[in-house]
């Protein structure tokens, strides 16, 4: 997320941030754009629970209170917060082999994970913390989101074909389903078969038709006026009602706890980054004021309320905000319009969903996995930056493979690994005059120089104990190989925003080799640490005269003083 956003909208209270200010012009906008989002995100949330492994009502409950702490505490006026496939399935992987699937332990223990990743959220917030975000790129955040379709999308097979299913692993349940093939059930079949047929179908039409709720519908009449619930797999009676308040009853024992950790930090890391580049994206297409640690609020309130809500884990949603946006929602206000249509639900119609069928259900969820898998994301990436793609084909396999927490920790170290390589090894170069007579940078390696013992050498990157190293070899280089032989180096400290103790103590240990050979070490456009000199005393070290504010006040004095013609048009 970045540090700084457009600061053009007026200041918001404290809370109602998401939703004040709006016109009464904006309110049929906002009513639509919730009414619309409730069409698609009801099916879509009760197939989140097949994920999730927890019961249907559980879906429906993250789209009451937490989504409701979001918009009135949060910061973005665009983010859409529930639940999401990404954090389901890390749920689901974790919770597995631990309670049994849909009991009353496993959804407690899926509110101890909503709990334990509030916390995490609140501890970002209260140590500003909300810049991680940016620590997970791009790359692997493609890899990792179609690791987790892939994942979603065959986990599915079973449900649409009415198998049995089982298997550890997603490669293991696909084995299962293979093994078990001859048993589908030709209705369910159909079902599955008719489901897909009609999102997909009506998503070629117009992305703002609700496919999925007309397809859940079709299939709960179709089941009740059929009496398919006899004979199919169907969700089973859905209990009304308003959820129960308070903490998940479980035992409260650091067994319990630290077991839970990684998964909650896995799902913290998520929510940070899904959250944070949403929230940032439609700020900057609206030119308005967001802040994303006051998101971190939100979201840490969402979590509680999911926590003591009896419900999971909840999160930015991408997806849901495009709908929101596209609808003409521009405040949380529609937020809170599908929360009330939400509750009209719990209370008054949560008895057809008895006869959803299960089979319409995956089909639901095999098609919000593969709306995950972007191959158009990974192809580009190929196409452009070959050993990223790789990087997020790593990322994809593991989540595939191994599962989806592994998938995410190993995103983390994957994207700390890219970002430490850019700067470990970062393109230098020396300076030389155009014909034009500005500076034009030329490969260290062919030691040029900008004047007869004169040579510039820019580094491009913040100078610490990785690539410290890198700065000490390429300057003895060119002191070895310059010819004429050097009299003055000059470093071009404009990218060197920061330096640390190595790095400080590898520039006194060049200084002292240089002066060794007669050469003279001086620094140009310093900034950041180099700039701040009295830290590490460089001004001690190199002499107050040593630094310069322009590259060509260098040039100029190291003319003067070696008696040397000036050229009459200098690079500015």
């Amino acid at each position: 997320m970045p540090a700084a956003n457009v600061q053009t909208a007026p200041a918001r209270l404290p809370v109602l941030q998401g939703v004040l200010p709006i016109a009464a012009a904006q309110i049929p906008a906002e009513l639509v754009a919730g009414i619309t989002l409730a069409a698609i995100a009801i099916p879509e949330v009760m197939g989140y629970t097949k994920i999730s492994g927890t019961p249907v009502i559980t879906g429906l409950y993250t789209m009451l209170i937490p989504t409701a702490l979001f918009a009135v505490f949060g910061s973005s006026r665009h983010l859409v917060v529930g639940a999401d496939s990404a954090t389901a399935a890390i749920l689901a992987s974790a919770l597995v082999g631990i309670a049994a699937v849909g009991s009353e332990q496993y959804v407690a223990l899926a509110g101890v994970l909503a709990l334990m990743a509030a916390v995490f959220l609140i501890l970002a917030r209260v140590m500003r913390l909300g810049f991680l975000s940016d620590f997970l790129s791009r790359t692997v955040l493609v890899g990792f989101l179609t690791g987790v379709g892939i994942q979603v999308a065959l986990g599915q097979i079973a449900g649409m074909l009415g198998l049995k299913g089982g298997g550890h692993g997603t490669l293991g349940k696909v084995w299962n389903d293979v093994q078990q093939i001859g048993d589908a059930s030709r209705d369910e079949v159909m079902i599955a078969l008719a489901a897909l047929v009609i999102i997909a179908g009506l998503k070629k039409v117009s992305k703002k038709i609700p496919g999925a709720l007309i397809a859940a519908i079709g299939a709960i009449v179709a089941s009740w006026a059929f009496g398919l619930d006899k004979t199919l797999h169907v969700v089973g009676a859905v209990p009304g009602g308003l959820p129960y308040i308070g903490l998940p009853k479980v035992d409260w024992n650091w067994d319990v706890l630290s077991t839970l950790i990684p998964t909650a930090f896995a799902m913290f890391v998520v929510i940070l980054a899904q959250s944070a580049a949403t929230s940032s994206a439609y700020a900057t297409r609206y030119d308005e004021r967001f802040d994303e640690n006051t998101d971190l609020v939100g979201l840490a309130l969402a979590n509680i309320g999911a926590g003591l809500s009896g419900t999971f884990v909840v999160n930015g949603s991408p997806t849901k905000t495009q709908i929101v946006d596209s609808a003409g929602g521009r405040t949380q206000l529609s937020l809170l319009v599908m929360v009330g249509i939400v509750l009209l639900v719990l209370l008054f119609l949560t008895a057809p969903l008895a006869f959803m069928p299960e089979a319409a259900l995956s089909a639901i969820v095999f098609l919000i996995g593969v709306g995950l898998i972007d191959v158009a994301g990974m192809r580009k990436i190929f196409e452009q930056r070959r050993s990223e793609f790789w990087v997020a084909a790593i990322t994809m396999l593991t989540v595939v493979v191994i599962g989806v927490q592994q998938g995410i920790l190993l995103a983390i170290a994957l994207s700390l690994i890219e970002h430490t390589r850019y700067g470990y090894r970062p393109k230098n170069a020396v300076l030389v005059s155009s014909p034009s007579g500005s500076r034009e940078p030329q490969p260290v390696t062919t030691a040029a120089q900008v004047a007869p013992g004169l040579l510039i050498y820019r580094f491009t990157h913040s100078l610490y104990y990785a690539n410290c190293r890198q700065f000490s070899d390429e300057i003895s280089f060119l002191a070895n190989s310059a010819q004429p032989p050097l009299r003055w180096l000059c470093i071009d400290a404009s990218g060197i925003d920061d330096i640390d103790y190595s790095a400080a103590e590898t520039l006194r240990s060049v200084d002292a080799k240089l002066q060794a050979k007669g050469i003279r070490l001086v620094v140009a456009e310093e900034m950041g640490e180099l700039k701040s000199k009295a830290r590490y005393r460089f001004n001690e070290l190199l002499g107050e005269d040593a630094f310069y504010d322009h590259l060509e006040d260098v040039v100029k004095q190291y003319r003067r003083e070696f008696k040397l013609p000036i050229p009459s048009s200098s690079p500015a």
